[in-house]
């Protein structure tokens, strides 16, 4: 399956399983989604939990949230992430924040899908990495896959969680690359990272789309590199970056979103403060950066293997 196909296979299984698990979002009934990802599910299921919405992104969330605190499980699709900031008063003051502001009584098992990233050139208005405006809010769970297997149990995972979970799919890696996907149901641990690569010399840190094009410049390195897929975003998995970061005393961070309060700045103070006595060079980030996303210069925004190994190469000659 690719990743399409890998997210498609999670809802229908849990929908076939769950009476109460919800899609709902602009076109992703008859047409099944922009990118197709719930294609052929309103016809196995019907347009009462298959939902074509209108086209307002703020009546999709709230509509949805409303729907969760009264039993159900509802998928919400925004078509790009671009098109979220309209919803943003009912993620951050609603969605996020009902559970505590309940004091427990009231939970929200509510999964926002939603593309994310650049790759499609499609420019400023729908290539824009969001993640840390929800990383930033305190009840949020935020998941952005890198591959066909974790996108299928990261959604599961995900659907099963009783707390709201932000789901970002990088639609640069929807139609990437194919892997062998049980068809039956499995999990991949939700605030778990992974080290795809063990290495001893330097760790790099991604996430996302990103994943793919480190793995690149890794393997292709003279130096032996560890590579950490966060996998969840926020809450972060930091005793794997701790652990990783204490035996090679180098780190390079590397993100699509642009650089200036992105979670590789938060990764950046969270090391310093916890093993900066481990470091033997500055941490490094190789990012997008502070501008919008242009439509002609889609290559030279986006990290590269090139900026990736100049980075790896100045931690490890530092002196």
């Amino acid at each position: 399956m690719n990743m399409v196909q890998a997210l498609n296979s999670a809802m229908d299984l849990k929908m076939s399983e769950d009476d109460s698990v919800i899609i709902l979002g602009e076109d992703v009934g008859k047409d099944g989604g922009v990118f197709r990802v719930t294609d052929g599910l309103q016809a196995k299921y019907g347009t009462q939990r298959v939902i074509d919405t209108p086209l307002s992104e703020l009546g999709i969330v709230g509509m949805a949230i409303g729907m969760a605190v009264n039993g159900l499980k509802p998928i919400p699709e925004i078509q790009f992430q671009d098109f979220i900031y309209t919803a943003m008063d009912q993620i951050i003051n609603q969605m996020a924040k009902i559970r505590y502001r309940s004091g427990g009584d009231y939970t929200v098992p509510l999964v926002l899908r939603t593309p994310v990233g650049g790759g499609i050139k499609g420019g400023l208005y729908h290539s824009q990495s969001g993640e840390a405006y929800f990383a930033h809010t305190a009840g949020l769970t935020v998941v952005s896959p890198s591959n066909p297997y974790d996108a299928k149990g990261l959604l599961i995972s995900a659907i099963e969680s009783p707390d709201p979970v932000i789901f970002l799919e990088p639609k640069r890696l929807y139609r990437a690359q194919k892997a062998e996907i049980p068809e039956d149901k499995y999990t991949v641990p939700l605030r778990k990272a992974n080290i795809i690569k063990q290495g001893s010399d330097v760790t790099v840190i991604t996430y996302g789309s990103m994943v793919p094009t480190v793995m690149s410049a890794a393997s292709k390195s003279k130096y032996d590199v560890e590579v950490i897929d966060l996998r969840t975003i926020v809450p972060m998995d930091r005793d794997t970056i701790l652990n990783s970061v204490k035996k090679t005393g180098r780190v390079v961070i590397v993100h699509e979103a642009p650089r200036t309060l992105g979670v590789g700045a938060e990764i950046s103070a969270m090391i310093s403060e916890r093993a900066i006595e481990y470091l033997y060079a500055p941490i490094l980030r190789v990012t997008g950066p502070d501008t919008p996303f242009p439509y002609r210069l889609e290559d030279y925004y986006l990290p590269n293997e090139a900026r990736i190994s100049a980075a790896i190469e100045k931690v490890m000659t530092f002196r």
